[in-house]
């Protein structure tokens, strides 16, 4: 956060507008702000059992999983999704909004319905979260091998292919982990740890590649100036 805030205070004005930049500076800033909260909700337990208590959970008043939920499991994959819209061509964006609108539309009748209730475990709204992600990432790539301008440029020296590539990775993962995690725990316990230790380390690659987003323009030889649909 302290990495991303000084990159981005140091760009030109007409940069820090663009949001080529301060969308992943966003992402960047509202992850750690939740990772905060998410602290202070298991330090300040009689607001995380007031919360639980509200919500119908009364039998595990020390889960604060409804804030992980709300956080990472929706609006984080929202986010990233706009992400994605940013760096697909006109005809493609469209496919994006009906995936956030789905999305929505889903999650909000899974909970409403108490199939997967907000202070549960929800490997439903995860799976859904997983898959759109997926598959903007693999919009992005079908670009990238039909469209000229990605076949004549670099992929290793592009900030848009770490992106989708990470985020591939990432949520193939989360994927896996939120439909086999509380088996794993239950079935292999080691295993399942270890799955989610690689899941914290994938989210650690993802800041990272957010970080490097901002710091691009101070490192032109790094990087290669993208196909133009995608800086519009």
């Amino acid at each position: 956060m302290i990495i991303g805030v000084i990159f981005f205070i140091k760009l030109p004005k007409k940069k820090r507008v663009n949001t080529k930049y301060w969308l992943p500076f966003l992402i960047l800033t509202f992850t750690v702000i939740c990772e905060d909260f998410g602290i202070y909700t298991n330090f300040n337990f009689e607001f995380k059992k007031a919360v639980n208590a509200y919500l119908g959970n009364t039998e595990y008043p020390k889960f604060n999983l409804w804030f992980f939920n709300i956080a990472r499991r929706q609006i984080g994959v929202i986010l990233y999704l706009v992400l994605i819209q940013y760096w697909l061509q006109p005809a493609h964006k469209k496919y994006i909004n009906w995936m956030i609108y789905g999305f929505i539309i889903l999650a909000v009748i899974l909970q409403v319905s108490g199939i997967e209730p907000l202070y549960f475990n929800q490997p439903i709204i995860s799976a859904i979260g997983a898959n759109v992600i997926l598959i903007g990432s693999g919009l992005y790539f079908i670009e990238m091998i039909t469209h000229d301008q990605y076949l004549e440029s670099n992929p290793l020296r592009l900030v848009s292919f770490w992106q989708m590539t990470i985020l591939m990775f990432t949520f193939s993962l989360n994927y896996i982990s939120s439909v086999a995690l509380m088996y794993l725990y239950i079935v292999n316990p080691v295993l399942g740890k270890a799955l989610q230790e690689i899941s914290y380390g994938m989210w650690l690659c993802t800041l990272g590649v957010l970080i490097m987003t901002i710091s691009s323009p101070f490192l032109p030889g790094l990087f290669e100036k993208e196909p133009s649909y995608g800086t519009n």
